[in-house]
């Protein structure tokens, strides 16, 4: 963790900025049990169905976003949250301009 975020209160949707036709993330915290990452996604980008080894918990901070897991589709918004499943396969889209923090549990 880098030491600007260490003991400060912070605003998790300003950590981040848009970026035109992108997708840009910014890891916060790394330890040998798990990874916190902020996502943002301009509208129309995302990620292609993939599997991860370790349960993952995306927090939608700001937009809207279809999150396939499984090959069913969830709309998530803002202030929402949805579980992925260790090896469970699952993609995500921007239905518009998305920001998200990933946790990831290894364990």
């Amino acid at each position: 963790m880098s030491e600007e975020l260490k003991n400060k209160v912070l605003k998790v949707v300003d950590l981040l900025e848009y970026q035109e036709g992108a997708v840009v993330s910014r890891e916060i915290i790394r330890k040998e049990t798990g990874t916190v990452t902020i996502f943002a996604f301009d509208k129309g980008e995302g990620l292609s169905e993939h599997t991860a080894p370790f349960d993952a918990m995306v927090q939608v901070i700001d937009g809207k976003a279809e999150i396939i897991i499984s090959g069913v589709k969830n709309v998530v918004n803002s202030g929402d949250m949805i579980i992925m499943p260790a090896n469970d396969p699952h993609a995500l889209n921007a239905v518009e301009r998305f920001k998200m923090v990933l946790t990831m549990v290894r364990s």
